[in-house]
C-alpha cells in the first residue's frame, strides 16, 4: 500500500514536471534561435553597441528619481550619498519616500545635504505599502512640477539599498522616447556570509533577466518591472494616474512593480528589456545591484510577496489580457502555487521510497517496482533535468564566474525549499484577506560603497 502510494504521488509530480520543464524548453529554444539568427544576420555585419558609444551628445533632460523608505537608517544615507558620486547625468532629483513614525530614517536621509535630495513626508503611521509610498512620491513630483515648471521625461525607480550604474540615467535619457517602460538587469550581490541563501537570488536573477525577459520581448509579452532599475515614461505614468483617480501604483498592491509593466504593456504602450554592455569588449553591463534577503526567513517573506501578487492578487486584478505570448507568460509567471505542490509530492515520494528501501533492507516483505508509465517519465525528466542544470550553470558561470555556477547546482535544492515555504505563507496571507502593509525585509548596503 505505501508503495502504491509512493508510485501515485511520484506519477503525479513526474507529469507536472515534465510539463513545466517542456515549457522551460520552449523559452531556452526560443532564445538560443533568436540569439543564433542575431549572431548571423546582425552581428556579423554590424559591430555590438555598447553603453559608452550611444550616450546622448546634446543636452541631457531631467529624470525624477523615486526612493520609497520605511525603516532604512541603515542604508539610506549611505545609498544617497553613493548614488550622488555615481550618476553621470547631469540633471535628475531623487524623491525619498519617510514616514512620520520613522525619526531615523528621516534623519538619516537629512544628513545626506545635496540640492538634488527631496525628502517626502508620508503623513500616515508607517508602514503602509510600498505602492502607497510611491504614490505620495507622485504627489510630490506634481507639487515640485507646478512650483518649478519641469517635468521629468522618465521617472526612474530604486530601493534604498540599491548599487546604481553610472550610465543608467543617461541611458534612460537616450532610450525612454522608443518605449514607455525600460527595465535594465538586476544582479543581487552574494553576502559572504550567506553563500547558499543569498546566493540562490543571483542564480535566478542571472537566468531570467539575461534570457527569459528576452524571450518575453520577443513573443510580443509586456516586460514586468523589477521596481529598480526601471524607468517609466512620464506621459505613460499620467494615463495610469488618471485611470486611477491621480494615484498611479495600485496602493493595495504588494506587486506593484510587476503590475506597472504589465499595466502599461496592457495600453497598447512599448515596454523594453535593455541589456547593453557598459563599454567596447567588456563583459559588464548596465544594471542595477544590490543585497537581497540573506536569512531563510527574510527569503521566504520576500517570495511570499511575490507570489501572493504575482500568482493570487495579480491574477484577479490583470486576469489574462492580451495575445497568446502574453497570455503564455502570464501563465509562467503565476505556476508558483502548483510548482510547489509538484514539489511536495516529489519529495515526498522520494522519502517514502527511502523508508521502503530501509525496511526491505532490514527484512520486511515488501516490494517496490515501478509501473512502465512511471519509469518513462522519470527518464524523460531526468534527461530535461540535466538540461535544465546545464543552462542554470552557464548563465550563472557567465554572470558570477566558475565557481558561483558550479554552487547554482546544488542551490537548486534551497530554492525548491524557499518557494515551497513561501507559497505556504503566501497561501495563509490570501486567505487571510491579504496583505494589509509593506512587510520588508531588512536591508544592507556594500560596505565598499559606503567607504566611497
Amino acid at each position: 500500500m505505501l508503495a502504491d502510494f509512493a508510485s501515485e504521488l511520484a506519477l503525479f509530480a513526474a507529469t507536472g514536471f515534465l510539463l513545466f520543464a517542456l515549457d522551460d524548453l520552449a523559452v531556452d529554444v526560443i532564445y538560443f534561435t533568436r540569439r543564433g539568427w542575431r549572431w548571423l544576420t546582425v552581428y556579423s555585419r554590424h559591430p555590438r553597441a555598447y553603453a559608452r558609444s550611444i550616450l546622448m551628445l546634446w543636452k541631457p533632460r531631467f529624470i525624477a528619481v523615486f526612493i520609497p523608505a520605511w525603516d532604512e537608517s541603515a542604508v539610506i544615507a549611505a545609498m544617497l550619498r553613493s548614488t550622488l558620486k555615481r550618476f553621470e547625468h547631469a540633471d535628475y532629483r531623487i524623491f525619498v519616500g519617510h514616514y512620520r513614525n520613522d525619526p531615523a530614517t528621516r534623519a538619516s536621509i537629512a544628513s545626506v545635504e545635496d540640492d538634488r535630495v527631496e525628502p517626502v513626508l508620508v503623513d500616515a503611521e508607517g508602514p503602509t505599502t510600498k505602492a502607497d509610498c510611491l504614490n505620495h512620491l507622485y504627489a510630490a513630483l506634481l507639487a515640485y512640477e507646478k512650483a518649478s515648471g519641469r517635468s521629468p521625461v522618465a521617472i526612474v525607480l530604486h530601493d534604498a539599498e540599491d548599487v546604481v550604474h553610472p550610465f543608467e540615467l543617461t541611458l534612460f535619457d537616450q532610450l525612454i522616447d522608443r518605449a514607455a517602460v525600460i527595465q535594465l538587469p538586476v544582479f543581487p550581490l552574494i553576502d559572504p556570509a550567506s553563500p547558499w541563501i543569498s546566493g540562490h537570488y543571483c542564480d535566478e536573477f542571472a537566468e531570467s533577466h539575461a534570457k527569459e525577459l528576452v524571450v518575453r520581448e520577443a513573443v510580443g509579452a509586456s516586460i514586468p518591472l523589477a521596481g529598480v532599475g526601471c524607468a517609466i515614461e512620464r506621459a505613460a505614468l499620467a494615463r495610469l494616474a488618471v485611470e486611477e483617480g491621480g494615484q498611479p501604483f495600485i496602493a493595495a498592491s504588494m506587486t506593484e512593480d510587476y503590475e506597472m509593466g504589465l499595466r502599461i504593456g496592457a495600453l497598447g504602450l512599448k515596454t523594453m528589456f535593455v541589456r547593453i554592455p557598459a563599454r567596447a569588449r567588456s563583459r559588464l553591463v548596465v544594471s542595477s545591484r544590490g543585497h537581497f534577503p540573506a536569512t531563510l526567513n527574510a527569503a521566504v517573506r520576500q517570495k511570499a510577496r511575490w507570489v501572493g501578487g504575482i500568482a493570487f492578487a495579480g491574477w484577479d486584478r490583470l486576469g489574462w489580457r492580451g495575445g497568446l505570448g502574453e497570455r503564455w507568460m502570464r501563465l509562467r509567471d503565476r505556476r508558483g502555487p502548483l510548482a510547489a505542490m509538484l514539489m511536495i509530492a516529489g519529495y515526498g515520494a522520494v522519502l517514502l521510497w527511502l523508508q521502503i528501501e530501509i525496511a526491505k533492507s532490514l527484512g520486511a516483505p515488501v516490494n517496490l517496482s515501478l509501473p512502465s508509465l512511471l519509469s518513462g517519465l522519470l527518464t524523460i525528466n531526468a534527461f530535461l533535468l540535466g538540461w535544465r542544470i546545464l543552462v542554470r550553470f552557464a548563465f550563472v558561470t557567465a554572470a558570477y564566474g566558475l565557481k558561483q555556477g558550479l554552487l547554482s547546482v546544488p542551490r537548486l535544492v534551497v530554492g525548491n525549499v524557499i518557494a515551497i515555504l513561501a507559497v505556504k505563507r503566501a497561501l495563509t496571507i490570501h486567505a487571510d484577506g491579504g496583505p494589509k502593509r509593506w512587510d520588508k525585509t531588512p536591508h544592507i548596503f556594500p560596505v565598499e560603497e559606503s567607504a566611497a
